[in-house]
């Protein structure tokens, strides 16, 4: 009997792919499925009652085309246009959080405040970013004003030759009189406006502003302006909470969303967007580089 197998799976300790059709029934092993990113791939299983010594013409293929498992071809309509236009051509944006800062070392709340600046060893995971990202190539690299983010941004970006690019709408966000305090402080003597920062941030409400919801408005005007710039590599250097509203626009997701990710000191993420400003998220806080020697390749 011989069927043509559609559905894709991988024998488990086997880097070649089964196919099953809606007519047959999968394997009932769990172990043995996997998913498949071979979505173009057929192979036809001679099945057959009687013993069967198997020709060489139809063993499994000894190579595989892998540049097909590297990553999406294309997409379309992954999520909302961030741009609402279409753009001059696809894109991959790198996202970079600053160095360790002197209030990060201290549990301070930063927010959009000045006054704290690298440490020593902010200044070394700087550096370590500049070594990991040597071999990348970037149209342009954007960063917020303040100075935590600045002085990463000026480390890494030393020796390229274009100048950096400051954007208002890459600052972190504003906390208002919170901003200087230490957490535990800031929760004994703001306990309700505290826990609502922590735990429904979405809602969170200070000087009858809704920070979280106005930053979301920030991170979208900020990928418009960047994702219309001229250029297919761009770097951003910023900060922990406008990173997780850039990446949370970019994925479709609301204010509500906002603590589902995080992001370390120096950590990176990254995505790549069609013509139609749509997104894809390939990397989220890679940490390697923080770590050990790891070098980033385009």
């Amino acid at each position: 009997m011989q069927m043509e197998m559609l559905s894709a799976g991988f024998v488990l300790g086997s880097p070649f792919p089964f196919f099953f059709s809606s007519s047959s029934s999968p394997p009932t092993n769990p172990k043995l499925l996997r998913a498949s990113p071979f979505s173009s791939l057929r192979l036809r299983i001679h099945c057959s009652t009687s013993s069967h010594e198997v020709t060489p013409s139809e063993k499994l293929p000894t190579r595989i085309d892998f540049s097909l498992t590297g990553g999406a071809y294309d997409f379309t309509k992954g999520t909302t246009s961030l741009t609402g236009e279409l753009i001059a051509s696809p894109k991959k944006v790198m996202i970079l959080r600053h160095g360790l800062s002197t209030w990060n070392s201290e549990s301070r709340i930063q927010g959009s405040s000045d006054l704290s600046v690298l440490t020593e060893d902010g200044e070394k995971q700087a550096e370590r970013c500049k070594k990991a990202l040597e071999n990348m190539y970037f149209d342009q690299c954007f960063a917020s004003p303040i100075s935590r983010a600045k002085q990463t941004a000026e480390i890494i970006w030393q020796g390229r030759e274009k100048p950096l690019v400051y954007l208002d709408s890459l600052r972190e966000i504003s906390l208002y009189h919170l901003e200087g305090m230490k957490n535990v402080d800031a929760k004994r003597i703001y306990p309700k406006e505290y826990t609502t920062w922590r735990e429904d941030p979405a809602n969170f409400v200070m000087n009858d502003r809704y920070p979280v919801r106005d930053l979301w408005g920030a991170a979208r005007a900020c990928w418009k302006e960047i994702l219309l710039s001229p250029g297919e590599s761009f770097l951003i250097v910023t900060h922990k909470s406008i990173m997780r509203a850039l990446t949370c626009t970019a994925l479709g997701l609301g204010p509500e969303r906002f603590r589902s990710v995080d992001i370390n000191n120096g950590g990176i993420c990254v995505f790549n967007f069609n013509k139609r400003g749509e997104a894809m998220l390939e990397g989220l806080n890679l940490t390697a580089h923080m770590y050990s020697d790891h070098v980033y390749n385009a």
